[in-house]
C-alpha cells in the first residue's frame, strides 16, 4: 500500500495505475474509519480496480461551533484498516496541501444545499462539494463510493457530477448499522453510554415510518409526527429535523405515492446524529 501526503504524489501513483490499464476507484473519507467505510472499500475493489482512499478532515465543512479540533484521527488505525482491506494508495495530505494561501474558489450546489441539514450547518455542503471536487480532479478516478447514510451529500454530489460533466461515476452503498440498528458513524464514539442507548431511537422511528406506510398510510404528516413522537419519548434530545422528502429533489413530499425518503438529524447530548430510509411507493 502506498501513501501520498502531496497532490503531485497522489497523481504519479494514479498515473501509473492508469499505465497498468488499470480502473481509479476512489473512496473520500474523513478517516476514523469504521465498517462502513470499510463496505464502500470491499465494494470499490472491483476486478482490475485500483482503491484509492482519501483521508483528510476537512475544514471548510464545519461551522466555528462544530467539532473539527476534536474529531477523531486515529491515523495508525485507519492505515491498518486499509492494509488489511487491500487499499493499492492512501492520499492523505495536510490542510495547507488542499487549501494553499490565496485559494478562494467555492463549490455551490444550489437547490439542494438550502434543505434538511443546509439551514442547520451554513456552509457545509460548500465545503463538502468543494473539497470533493478537488479530490476528484487530483485522484481523477472512474468510480467513487459514498455511503447512503449520508443522503442529502450523495445528492448533491451526483448532482455537481452531472451539472459540471465530470465522466465519474457515483456509486451510493447501504448503511451499515450496528446489531441495534444505530447506523455506523466516526461521531457515535462521542455518545456516553446513555446516550448511545437513547441513539437507537432514530433506526425506530425509521421502522416504525416503514411499518405505517406497509400499513396503509400514505399521508406523509401523521408518519412524521408517529417518528418525532418516538424520538421525545427516548430522553431529552435536540430535533433539527424529521422528514419526508423526495430522495431525489430532497423537497417535502405529502403523499407517499412515489419513492420517499425519511430523514432525521437529532442531537444527542452533544453529538449530532443522522440517519434515513429510502422506501419506494408500496
Amino acid at each position: 500500500m502506498n501513501i501520498a501526503y502531496t497532490i503531485a504524489e497522489a497523481r504519479q501513483a494514479v498515473r501509473a495505475a492508469r499505465a497498468q490499464g488499470r480502473s481509479v476507484h476512489l473512496v473520500p473519507t474523513m478517516g476514523a474509519l469504521h465498517e462502513g467505510h470499510f463496505s464502500l472499500i470491499r465494494a470499490a475493489r472491483g476486478p482490475n480496480g485500483f482503491v484509492v482512499v482519501s483521508i483528510f478532515v476537512n475544514p471548510t465543512q464545519f461551522g466555528p461551533n462544530e467539532d473539527f479540533a476534536k474529531y477523531p484521527r486515529p491515523v495508525e488505525a485507519d492505515l491498518a484498516g486499509c492494509r488489511r482491506e487491500g487499499v493499492d494508495l492512501v492520499f492523505m495530505p495536510a490542510p495547507e496541501e488542499m487549501y494553499p494561501p490565496g485559494c478562494r474558489t467555492v463549490v455551490h450546489v444550489s437547490g439542494l444545499t438550502e434543505t434538511l441539514c443546509g439551514p442547520h450547518r451554513p456552509g457545509h455542503f460548500d465545503g463538502v462539494a468543494t473539497v470533493v471536487t478537488k479530490l476528484f480532479n487530483i485522484v481523477q478516478p472512474d468510480r467513487a463510493y459514498f455511503g447512503q447514510k449520508d443522503a442529502q451529500q450523495a445528492v448533491i454530489i451526483r448532482r455537481m457530477v452531472a451539472d459540471l460533466d465530470m465522466p465519474i461515476e457515483i456509486v451510493v452503498c447501504p448503511i451499515v448499522r450496528e446489531s441495534d440498528g444505530l447506523a455506523m458513524s466516526s461521531r457515535n464514539a462521542y455518545l456516553s453510554p446513555a446516550h448511545r442507548r437513547q441513539a437507537r431511537c432514530l433506526s425506530e422511528s425509521l421502522r416504525l415510518a416503514e411499518q405505517m406506510v406497509r400499513g396503509g398510510e400514505r399521508r406523509a404528516r401523521p408518519i412524521v409526527e408517529a417518528m418525532r413522537a418516538h424520538i421525545v419519548s427516548a430522553g431529552p434530545c435536540e430535533i433539527d429535523y424529521v422528514a419526508a422528502v423526495d430522495p431525489e429533489t430532497l423537497q417535502p413530499v405529502e403523499t407517499i405515492d412515489r419513492p420517499c425518503m425519511f430523514a432525521i438529524a437529532v442531537r444527542i447530548g452533544s453529538t449530532r446524529l443522522i440517519d434515513n430510509l429510502v422506501l419506494d411507493c408500496l
